[in-house]
């Protein structure tokens, strides 16, 4: 046993029993590491983290290995999931040394956290001699290593704007998106979707960012109706290809609902299979604004069946009884990459012989088609070192139209035999031994959550049982309500919560993205506590996060008590957009619902520090990007007042209208109650629910029907 037995995290505690002696990330090991003057090894990864895994067994089991790491170093463990801090300042050190970023993370730094030396995985051998060499060196030629690692770290200090030389932009032009299109689309796998080359991440802000400029040039359509534009067809091709091949591929669950990490290949075919809570919640986003901007019903019920689908596998398998939504669903079962969500043809055979399914009138024949349906073959369609032997990943190669024409099968016959494959399937599944569970609760992957369930419900509002996902979003943002804030300052997030315990103090990303998540749920269910619980928390980032120089926010908390060795402020987009992209997002609408001209102007200077990279390098802004769409267009305030305001605001959710807000009351008294400023003066019309659009400050005539309001918008 080590001093990770004390921790909370299912990563930390998988390392619990290592003969090595691990120590969690505290001040007290750091303090541990400066009175022994011992270098510190800092080893970063996550639970459902496959390489890890490979790294553990293979070198921390071991009893040699761990004593040489004994022996020269103070050992500590970190889950960068608990600890992106920690994590995002070694990861940056790491590739300024030259190496490719990934997990797991070794980072050697000196007694006082100053990183000299790191990389990723190493194989055992390899590790041994490389633990060996450092810790001699450190002890033998400690003046070079320190040197070392005071360059690193004042490099590490340097601002981001600084570093790379980003300059204020105040004017915004329209050309910056254009170059933006043209870099993203010079890399559109126009075959099997995506943006780039394997392996392929299903990275939503990318087309996100595709939909909102492809509402811009839409936008600018109507202004001017001689004007044509061939590329949003290729924006709306690229994502709805995109978005059926992954929902077609194997690193889409297609038993069990539910999206892995990404795909190794370019067909979206052979996943790392761990499933993150993340990933799930905003595609979720992305497929409820796909569902709502194509017209294509075989489409919209593709999107409609993978939200609902993804939707059953994040409350069957990652929910909390309280509410809450755990992290993560390990790759890994009984030592196996992939073994729960893949499936021998013995395994198939064996439950087509002991099952009868009620669809089917020659159980033969449904095995063939079951078998052609997910492209299955005897020998297995997948094989990796970690894998079993024969192993099939269940993955369709077309739609179920093509495959139905091309197989002689009425299409409703085939939904009906697929369906019931599916359930069936998934109960036999129970009986495998699970992946292992990660079941921390976060509190900016839970409200990315809230989100998406807010974007479905706009999304299918006027579907069956539509309903449950604005009961999901409340039942979330309830649950962080009651558990993830300090009791004594209840502006004040937490990061983390397992075993009734909220802990680690919340970061930006915490912060932006429940405010974000707050800003939504309010314009789905206006009940304005949410809307005002958001300013607090943006009140609460301007005075601990911000930075009045540079106009931009720290990830961590300034006022907190724990020092790193570099204050950080994110700016690049990744899987999930930046912290800074997601705040200035947030003080544009919050900056327009509150008529606050401190928020709205904040937006912009933030926006025009990384304007210039958008047109370079949209991949690493993409939210960024979404964001400058906002400003080249009007935003259109709809103010609903009347009792059918929840019918109005279903159809006028059911357009595509991605940069709107939306406040409404169910009535004139109502409103004139209201805290926010857009409900002043809002009276009832002729008796009838009432409609306000206003851009701009300017204001159109008050309306009585979806269809005129949609004209004014």
């Amino acid at each position: 046993m080590n001093q990770l037995t004390k921790s909370r995290s299912p990563y930390l505690l998988q390392h619990a029993q290592n003969p090595v002696h691990w120590q969690m990330w505290n001040n007290e090991t750091l303090q541990k590491a400066k009175q022994e003057d011992k270098p510190i090894l800092v080893s970063i990864g996550y639970s459902a983290c496959h390489w890890c895994h490979v790294m553990e067994h293979e070198s921390f089991e071991n009893e040699a290995v761990a004593k040489v790491m004994n022996e020269y170093f103070v050992c500590i463990k970190v889950d960068r999931e608990e600890r992106p801090d920690v994590d995002a300042i070694y990861m940056e050190a790491v590739q300024m040394m030259g190496v490719s970023g990934g997990w797991p993370l070794n980072v050697f730094l000196t007694s006082d956290a100053k990183p000299f030396w790191g990389g990723t995985y190493f194989p055992a051998n390899q590790w041994f001699d490389i633990v060996q060499q450092i810790g001699k060196a450190y002890q033998n030629q400690r003046e070079e290593v320190e040197e070392s690692a005071n360059k690193v770290t004042k490099v590490l200090s340097i601002s981001t704007l600084e570093r790379y030389n980003l300059k204020d932009v105040s004017e915004f032009d329209i050309t910056i998106l254009e170059k933006a299109f043209a870099s993203l689309e010079k890399r559109f796998d126009k075959e099997f979707g995506g943006i780039g080359e394997a392996p392929k991440f299903p990275m939503p802000s990318y087309y996100l960012f595709l939909l909102r400029y492809y509402d811009f040039l839409n936008s600018k359509s109507e202004e001017n109706n001689s004007i044509t534009n061939p590329i949003k067809e290729k924006i709306l091709s690229q994502v709805n290809l995109t978005l059926n091949k992954m929902a077609q591929g194997g690193m889409y669950d297609q038993i069990g609902g539910g999206f892995a990490r990404y795909s190794v290949d370019r067909e979206w075919f052979a996943p790392h299979f761990e499933k993150m809570l993340y990933d799930n919640a905003q595609l979720l986003s992305l497929y409820a604004e796909a569902y709502t901007i194509t017209k294509n019903n075989t489409q919209r019920e593709v999107y409609r069946q993978t939200i609902e689908q993804t939707t059953k596998f994040l409350t069957r398998e990652l929910q909390d009884k309280n509410g809450g939504f755990y992290s993560a669903l390990d790759a890994d079962s009984e030592g196996k990459e992939g073994k729960f969500y893949t499936w021998t043809i013995d395994e198939i055979e064996k439950v087509f012989t002991n099952h009868t399914f009620k669809n089917s009138t020659n159980p033969e024949q449904d095995l063939q088609l079951f078998k052609k349906y997910y492209s299955i073959t005897s020998i297995g369609n997948w094989e990796s070192p970690h894998a079993t032997e024969g192993a099939n990943i269940l993955y369709r190669k077309d739609t179920d139209e093509v495959f139905a024409n091309q197989n002689d099968i009425d299409l409703s016959i085939l939904k009906g035999k697929v369906d019931e494959w599916q359930n069936y399937f998934l109960e036999v599944r129970k009986e495998k031994v699970r992946p292992s569970l990660d079941d921390k609760i976060l509190t900016s992957w839970n409200a990315l959550l809230i989100k998406g369930f807010c974007n479905a419900y706009s999304a299918l509002g006027n579907e069956n049982e539509s309903e449950k996902y604005l009961a999901l979003a409340l039942q979330t943002a309830e649950f962080i309500e009651g558990n993830l804030f300090d009791k004594e300052n209840k502006s004040k997030l937490y990061h983390t919560f397992k075993n009734e315990t909220a802990e680690i103090d919340g970061f930006l990303e915490d912060y932006a993205l429940l405010i974000e998540s707050y800003i939504t749920l309010y314009q789905v269910c206006f009940d304005e506590k949410w809307i005002l619980r958001a300013d607090e928390l943006t009140k609460y980032v301007f005075t601990n996060f911000y930075d009045k120089e540079e106009k931009l926010f720290y990830f961590s908390d300034q006022l907190g008590s724990e020092k790193l060795v570099a204050q950080k402020k994110e700016i690049f987009d990744n899987v999930i957009s930046s912290s800074n992209s997601v705040m200035a997002t947030n003080l544009y609408f919050l900056g327009i619902i509150l008529e606050n001209n401190l928020y709205k102007e904040t937006s912009k200077e933030m926006l025009g520090k990384v304007a210039s990279l958008i047109a370079a390098e949209p991949r690493h802004v993409s939210n960024w990007a979404s964001l400058f769409t906002y400003f080249l267009t009007p935003t259109p305030e709809i103010v609903i007042v009347g009792e059918n305001y929840k019918e109005v605001l279903k159809e006028i959710s059911s357009f595509y209208i991605p940069n709107k807000i939306i406040i409404a009351a169910k009535s004139e008294e109502e409103g004139q109650k209201s805290a926010l400023p857009l409900l002043e003066m809002r009276p009832v019309i002729n008796n009838q629910t009432t409609i306000y659009v206003c851009k701009n400050k300017t204001c159109q005539l008050p309306v009585n029907s979806v269809k005129e309001a949609l004209k004014q918008i």
